[in-house]
């Protein structure tokens, strides 16, 4: 039985998500000959002030990067 914990800052719409586990399925199906009903995906969506980049949060990192662009 696979297992896919999947996390991603907030903000993906459920389309979005759905795709992600359609594709995350279909890959396993193909690669490890599973069965898609024995396949389990969870999304974690993480606030961006809870998730660490480059050395910063994410939301700070951001910021950086929208202030250096303009």
């Amino acid at each position: 039985m696979p297992y896919a914990n999947i996390q991603i800052t907030k903000g993906a719409t459920r389309q979005q998500k759905s795709e992600i586990v359609k594709n995350i399925t279909d890959s396993l199906v193909r690669v490890l000959g599973k069965k898609p009903e024995h396949i389990h995906i969870v999304i974690q969506e993480i606030e961006e002030e809870d998730w660490g980049y480059a050395g910063m949060l994410t939301d700070d990192w951001k910021k950086s990067q929208n202030t250096n662009n303009d």
